[in-house]
């Protein structure tokens, strides 16, 4: 069985950590054979710093499908959907990061999926956790409820905080920004919230999940806590999250769980649910 060949659409942080992990710990298994990013200068300059021999940025889309067996979306919520689905109608299994833009397009996701015999890999990401609400989801859930903690300046630019007229530079203590359904959570704050849409996939979908928002201006840290009542257990994590030092909007750990989702593909051992 040869490597498996690898396409990543986006090349920012997420894109760029994932980019250098294949091509130093998985070369092994896998090869990194194209990268897209809209800004043509991001997908040629990662291409400069992991692979010296040739070029591996593409210009387009369809591109990066054709050469690619396993392709990585790390690119934004506003795109995902779109990628995601010519990337399954081009034969090719996908890892999805921004998972925001696709809740509302799940079910519609399984059908592309099964049409074109495809996979579709969804990581943790940002929190703890995700293995026990899939298991107490066979049981029953009742409640799943995300408390998200951030500093102020990781809402900085989000339309939300400048509608509603919040001055995120006058907070000076534990602010609720937002308190609804994780479905209008992910709305508000597609660059901040893609925990939710995962915790709704994995769980009771995106109009039962509820979100609170916190701006808390003494912690550097992502933290989410997320607390689920079903007839199996009654769960409570908490997760403190290291930014991510290129980019203080995603945590460290969001990457990590692509890369430990990866492991799981291309070992043979799988471990948890």
């Amino acid at each position: 069985m040869g490597k498996l060949k690898i396409g990543i659409v986006g090349c920012g942080a997420i894109g760029s950590s994932l980019a250098k992990t294949i091509v130093n710990n998985f070369k092994e298994e896998a090869e990194l054979i194209a990268l897209y990013d809209i800004d043509a200068r991001k997908s040629s300059g990662l291409s400069r710093i992991v692979c010296k021999s040739h070029d591996l940025a593409v210009s387009g889309i369809k591109q990066l499908i054709n050469k690619s067996e396993f392709v990585i979306e790390a690119a934004s919520a506003r795109s995902s959907w779109e990628i995601t689905r010519n990337v399954l109608r081009g034969g090719c299994d996908i890892m999805i990061m921004s998972v925001g833009g696709i809740v509302s397009h799940f079910k519609e996701l399984d059908i592309l999926a099964k049409k074109y015999d495809a996979k579709v890999y969804f990581p943790s990401g940002a929190v703890s956790g995700i293995d026990a609400i899939k298991a107490a989801k066979i049981g029953g859930i009742k409640k799943v409820i995300l408390t998200t903690r951030k500093n102020p300046i990781s809402f900085k630019d989000v339309e939300y905080i400048k509608r509603k007229g919040i001055r995120l530079d006058k907070i000076k203590k534990d602010t609720l920004l937002f308190f609804g359904s994780a479905k209008e959570a992910i709305n508000f704050f597609p660059q901040n919230i893609n925990v939710a849409g995962l915790l709704s996939i994995a769980g009771i979908g995106e109009n039962k999940t509820k979100v609170k928002i916190v701006a808390s201006p003494k912690i550097k840290k992502n933290i989410h806590e997320i607390y689920i009542e079903s007839e199996a257990a009654r769960i409570l994590t908490r997760t403190e999250n290291i930014l991510h030092p290129d980019n203080p909007k995603t945590s460290y750990l969001a990457v990590l769980s692509a890369v430990a989702t990866l492991k799981q593909i291309l070992e043979p051992i799988k471990i948890g649910t």
